[in-house]
């Protein structure tokens, strides 16, 4: 069975954007093997805003062969998009009522895993809904001191067992988990 795989930048103090919805503090060291993560899936799962902003970006022509090739992987996946706008979009799949089922649904599909790229809202449901096979949280190596936590209104404790640590030059540490179920 597919897995949901929640791989996501996160400060040292625990925030996924700052307050502002900035990134700009995301470091893309050429170590972390993203090419690597992205030929492991072929589904994205989108929240409207993360797609509208990302989900059909493409770089200016100044930009690097390397992230060229970046958002070509990226845009070579399946999209879904949980919305409770219902949009056609050639893109991508719109999903707007029913998640968990419709979840699982896609989980029981033969192929790879499934990225769940967010945004915030998106992420949280996926937590209270337990739809979350493997955290990898790419700790940065900065503290907001405010902005979106990665982890809000939790309804109860999330107990988590270690499945790897990666450690890149930046500074970045990755840490893998799988939920104790």
């Amino acid at each position: 069975m597919k897995k949901v795989i929640l791989d996501l930048a996160v400060t040292l103090d625990g925030f996924i954007e700052g307050p502002n919805g900035e990134i700009d503090w995301c470091i893309m060291d050429d170590d972390m093997d993203f090419d690597g993560f992205l030929s492991g899936i072929d589904t994205i799962f989108y929240g409207r805003v993360s797609y509208d902003a990302w989900g059909n970006y493409q770089p200016d022509q100044n930009a690097s062969p390397a992230e060229k090739q970046l958002w070509k992987g990226v845009h070579s996946k399946e999209k879904y998009v949980f919305s409770s706008q219902n949009r056609e979009d050639q893109n991508a799949i719109f999903v707007n009522s029913d998640i968990l089922n419709k979840v699982i649904e896609i989980k029981q599909q033969s192929g790879k895993d499934i990225w769940l790229y967010g945004g915030a809202s998106l992420i949280k449901t996926f937590i209270q809904l337990n739809l979350i096979d493997i955290y990898r949280i790419s700790v940065h190596p900065i503290a907001l001191g405010n902005g979106k936590p990665l982890f809000e209104d939790l309804k109860e404790r999330i107990e988590l067992r270690l499945l790897k640590t990666n450690i890149f030059k930046s500074g970045v540490v990755q840490l893998i988990y799988e939920p104790n179920k």
